[in-house]
């Protein structure tokens, strides 16, 4: 059973299409990512999956079947848009928002304290909302939306102002909570964020889908025909000029990147330099998420 699945869904608002016949599934115990530019209908998908609004066409079921209000108590929903009782003391406010999600109090009261100290913020419990840091805020928002436990936990931009040090804290939470089987949707602009995060991508566009598949699996078709080569001894290079079908080469950081003729793979390549240098390092080049996100927008634009 999928944590959740997408069959031909479509929605429009004002005769406009918003989401276009998209079917997909999030598996448990996973990373999703849902990526795409602004307005490309994430919001919207998010939306239909939480049951604020009802689809035109199509099936969504969470945990096997529709949404219900069982179900709803079984999923975290970090918004875009933050809301936080300015005026109430972070504990108090952790342990309602459990309480609302039919958490036993004392259940909740040790939640609230376990999470703070995990984030380091146990000694601010008594503070109200409004006393603390833009950042601080940010990341009790992130708590009140994991607070009772999900199984499923939807994450829209959580990364957005979060200094470095937050935004490692707050990535290291989301796999603890995937490693722990539960299955997390994060909704975010930072395709690097992405690649190193997701084990899947649904990729977005105009409220169609122009991506769906494993991080891995995707940069590797969009991958480029080169090789990233470190020499033990860069003297060596001249060695490239021995082996014939190489169009170009390219300097990265230390690493050569060598581009081959068409019709001649890279392994080829590799196999000739083994036989003339010694090889620290090489690898396959594939194209970073971020490449691949501007490559996919741009082309759909027709730009």
């Amino acid at each position: 059973m999928h944590a959740l699945e997408f069959k031909g869904v479509s929605k429009s608002f004002a005769e406009k299409n918003v989401i276009r016949d998209i079917s997909f599934s999030v598996e448990k115990g996973e990373i999703f990512g849902l990526l795409g530019p602004n307005g490309a209908g994430k919001t919207t998908l998010i939306r239909l999956l939480l049951d604020i609004i009802k689809p035109d066409s199509g099936e969504i079921h969470v945990f096997g079947s529709s949404l219900t209000t069982a179900g709803k108590d079984r999923i975290g929903y970090l918004p875009e848009e933050r809301g936080l009782y300015k005026k109430t003391k972070i504990l108090d406010m952790l342990v309602y928002l459990a309480r609302l999600k039919n958490v036993p109090k004392k259940e909740a009261q040790a939640n609230a304290e376990e999470l703070l100290k995990s984030l380091e913020l146990y000694e601010h419990r008594e503070k109200r909302i409004e006393e603390l840091s833009k950042g601080m805020q940010q990341k009790i928002q992130f708590l009140s939306s994991i607070i009772h436990d999900p199984e499923l936990i939807i994450l829209d931009e959580p990364f957005s102002g979060l200094d470095p040090v937050s935004t490692k804290t707050i990535k290291s939470k989301i796999t603890e909570y995937r490693d722990a089987g539960r299955t997390v949707i994060l909704s975010t602009h930072m395709m690097e964020q992405a690649q190193k995060l997701c084990d899947r991508i649904l990729m977005l566009n105009k409220g169609q889908q122009v991506l769906y598949g494993t991080v891995e699996v995707i940069r590797k078709e969009h991958g480029k025909n080169s090789l990233f080569v470190e020499f033990a001894d860069k003297r060596n290079l001249s060695v490239i000029r021995e082996i014939p079908g190489i169009k170009k080469i390219a300097w990265h950081e230390g690493l050569l990147e060598i581009f081959p003729e068409e019709g001649i793979s890279a392994q080829a390549v590799l196999q000739e330099l083994v036989k003339r240098a010694e090889i620290l390092r090489f690898e396959q080049a594939f194209p970073s998420l971020n490449d691949i996100f501007i490559e996919t927008v741009e082309s759909a634009s027709g730009e």
